[in-house]
């Protein structure tokens, strides 16, 4: 999840990338100018980036992260489907939009943590091991998916759990009472 107060040493611990109106990125750090792939690395590495307009210091950290992932679903490998497009833009206005946002924000860190567990647990696999633990059957398949699973299925559960208060909440305050 994303900390949106980090504490002074996580905002040392960033990378501010100043971006000029010649569209140029501009790295403090390394005091270079670098590309939109370099900045993609970053974050393919771990690392914090912020970047901010170099005049008014507004961020745009959220639209140079939208720039790169518009590049690479346009690269002939997309990760989304139209489908899945259309259906995350039918979320912007709704009333489920936040939820939504932070269920797929926290689904996209329960994957990301399972694929680092399942990267630690077959450190020095040959191919055949892969390819038998690839198969659905196998036992560490299939506690990581069945783990994952679970935990997404908790996020909903608590996600309509939450609805459900709010909208008690936002009832009573026009004094309705649930029967």
């Amino acid at each position: 999840m994303t900390d949106t107060n980090p504490t002074p040493e996580a905002k040392s611990a960033q990378r501010v990338i100043k971006k000029y109106p010649n569209r140029r990125l501009y790295d403090t750090s390394t005091s270079t100018y670098v590309t939109l792939a370099e900045v993609k690395q970053l974050v393919m590495n771990g690392e914090s980036v912020v970047v901010r307009d170099a005049k008014s210091g507004e961020d745009l950290t959220r639209s140079i992260l939208l720039q790169i992932i518009l590049e690479e679903e346009a690269g002939g490998a997309p990760m989304f489907s139209e489908a899945a497009l259309a259906n995350i833009i039918r979320f912007y206005g709704h009333a489920m939009q936040g939820f939504m946002g932070s269920y797929l924000e926290k689904n996209v860190q329960m994957f990301t943590e399972m694929q680092a567990k399942l990267a630690e647990q077959t450190q020095g696999f040959t191919p055949e091991m892969w390819s038998q633990f690839m198969n659905l059957q196998s036992p560490m398949m299939k506690g990581l998916m069945g783990n994952y699973m679970e935990q997404s299925q908790t996020m909903y559960q608590q996600m309509q759990e939450q609805m459900q208060k709010q909208t008690e909440q936002m009832l009573g305050a026009f004094g309705i009472k649930k029967r």
